[in-house]
């Protein structure tokens, strides 16, 4: 079988997915790249050979010989480059977010039904040992019926990751809650089994608004993302626009009446998502997923707190980037530009993130008023739910 061939739109913190892409004899190679940064180009296209290059994208759109575009670029473009690939008939590869609106998602979602081109969302998590590991025990039923799922994410880079750069810039991302949340949020409704309906949520720019920035058109400081600072109020150099919040709080109701909720803070000492599902019969948790790390379960009692817990299952060891999910995300977005059908991440999960996130932004920037969340025009979903045919 001959290798798919893939342009890359996009070549920044991503760039390791295109490289996990970038595998000639073993079903992909990355023919062609572009990016608007001549330097960025310049520096990152020899890490696939010797691909075609253009500063254009639209360049890629009507070449006979790619077989889908992978696009990595700024949330704020993903609409308008997703509905250019689709309706140029190129299978496309879309880095979540979907869009940074509900309408920007329907609007992806409606293009890839008009014109029956097939559309794959990169919600990476799903592809994660400790996600997978946590939905096989809550599906053996371990802990019973899911009723309430918690989260909380500590990101302890958040300034020099999500505060140099237009992620700080609510018109680039709408709000960290769908730009950063967008992943737990789709892994929460996975967990669950449902999706959100109905969400409040406060939050606010506690620490970083107050900090120095660097003047519009500066690029950014070097070394950005290999020194970090530290305390967060010793950080400088940060995006000319900050307006989006550091902390959040989210609540969630989803349409099967699991409770849910999700906290993110910007300035953490360290980085670690927990997760926590409690059912009719038990209780799970995860801190972190790398080597070594465990869910643990709990299904007896009633006790008193016991660390040891009734069973520890181990995270799988994994290889490669993002624990491993981006060489298995590939898997399957290779197979499914090949084959088509139902993949595990899916547009409908992906659009329905991303309208839970920006629906708690809006009631956040409200004083915490609920909002329901727009539900999806069921043809639409029906559509992707039964693998884009």
């Amino acid at each position: 079988m001959e290798d798919l061939r893939f342009g890359v739109v996009g070549l920044g913190l991503r760039t390791s997915l295109a490289l996990a892409a970038h595998q000639p004899g073993r079903g992909s190679v990355v023919a062609a790249v572009c990016d608007v940064d001549p330097a960025a180009l310049k520096a990152q296209a020899p890490l696939f050979g010797e691909p075609a290059t253009t500063l254009d994208y639209r360049e890629l759109l009507g070449r006979d010989d790619l077989d889908a575009i992978i696009v990595m670029t700024p949330d704020d473009t993903h609409e308008r480059v997703a509905i250019d690939c689709l309706q140029a008939g190129k299978a496309v590869y879309l880095e979540k977010p979907l869009a940074i609106t509900v309408d920007g998602c329907d609007n992806v979602l409606r293009a890839a039904r008009a014109t029956g081109t097939r559309l794959y969302v990169g919600h990476n998590m799903r592809h994660m040992g400790v996600v997978r590991l946590m939905r096989d025990i809550i599906a053996r039923g371990d802990i019973g019926v899911p009723k309430t799922v918690w989260v909380r994410h500590f990101v302890s880079y958040g300034g020099d990751y999500y505060f140099k750069d237009w992620h700080a810039d609510r018109t680039r991302t709408t709000g960290l809650l769908l730009q950063k949340a967008a992943h737990d949020l789709d892994v929460i409704h996975w967990l669950a089994g449902g999706y959100t309906t109905r969400v409040n949520a406060l939050g606010d720019l506690m620490l970083y608004g107050d900090l120095p920035r660097r003047e519009p058109g500066t690029p950014r400081p070097e070394g950005w993302l290999r020194d970090f600072d530290w305390p967060p109020t010793a950080r400088r150099d940060l995006n000319d626009v900050v307006d989006v919040e550091d902390v959040s709080v989210m609540n969630m109701r989803l349409d099967n009446g699991v409770i849910a909720a999700y906290q993110q803070c910007h300035f953490s000492p360290d980085y670690v998502r927990n997760y926590t599902v409690i059912g009719t019969e038990g209780r799970l948790e995860n801190f972190g997923d790398g080597p070594g790390d465990t869910v643990k379960v709990w299904n007896t009692g009633p006790s008193d707190y016991r660390a040891d817990c009734d069973i520890a299952y181990q995270v799988p060891r994994a290889t490669g980037s993002h624990g491993g999910a981006d060489l298995e995300i590939i898997a399957e977005f290779r197979r499914f530009v090949r084959e088509g059908g139902v993949t595990d991440t899916s547009p409908v999960a992906a659009r329905m993130s991303v309208a839970a996130g920006y629906m708690a932004t809006m009631s956040l920037r409200d004083n915490g008023t609920p909002y329901d969340v727009p539900p999806l025009d069921p043809d639409l979903a029906a559509y992707f739910d039964q693998g884009q045919r």
